[in-house]
């Protein structure tokens, strides 16, 4: 029997789309970790334009990692939390990011 080895739509290429952009990862382990409104994120990462992590936001939301929730409260309050889906995907980054440390620190080492 015959395999069809033909890959269109290469996998792990459909992974890093859905991260790539400014700070996406660190918005997930953000929010996991409970900074969940929109002026925590920005203190947390003052190196990202409010509009920047605004379409990060979208983004990872129209993906189905993150859904928001808006209170009818006067001034609005909008929250932002994980998705089951987007839950799923929380180890991968927890790993990533581990990796990134350790090969951070292994390129200051060889300067």
């Amino acid at each position: 029997m015959e395999k069809n080895l033909v890959e269109y739509n290469c996998p792990s290429d459909v992974f890093m789309k859905v991260l790539k952009g400014k700070c996406k990862t660190t918005l997930l382990v953000l929010i996991k970790k409970g900074v969940n409104r929109f002026g925590e994120m920005k203190r947390a990462l003052p190196t990202i334009s409010e509009r920047m992590l605004a379409k990060q936001l979208d983004e990872l939301e129209a993906d189905g990692i993150l859904s928001r929730t808006v209170f009818a409260e006067v001034p609005p309050r909008v929250e932002y939390a994980l998705t089951e889906y987007g839950e799923t995907l929380y180890p991968i980054v927890k790993e990533i990011r581990k990796w990134g440390r350790i090969h951070q620190e292994k390129t200051l080492q060889n300067m």
